[in-house]
């Protein structure tokens, strides 16, 4: 199963992910929403868990994963951020 973090910005996409089946962590950055809808569908195949901010940014990231039968947990950005180490 493939588990990403996504951070949405106004003109990229920065998503953390790891592969629990191989071990493979890493980061990419997505220039706007159509390289990221195309890169997406070719790169998440099987199971995903993608873990987001609640922001005004993520809707067609969340048509997207729905479409490709993906799971995505939304949080409460203010609980997120109290949540962090000082």
């Amino acid at each position: 199963m493939m588990i990403i973090g996504c951070d949405f910005h106004p003109r990229f996409q920065q998503i953390a992910y790891l592969d629990e089946e191989t071990g493979e962590v890493g980061e990419r950055r997505l220039s706007h929403p159509e390289e990221a809808e195309r890169s997406i569908g070719l790169w998440l195949v099987g199971r995903c868990i993608s873990g987001l901010e609640a922001t005004g940014n993520y809707r067609w990231f969340r048509r997207l994963l729905a479409e490709l039968g993906h799971e995505m947990l939304l949080g409460d950005p203010s609980a997120i951020h109290a949540s962090e180490p000082a």
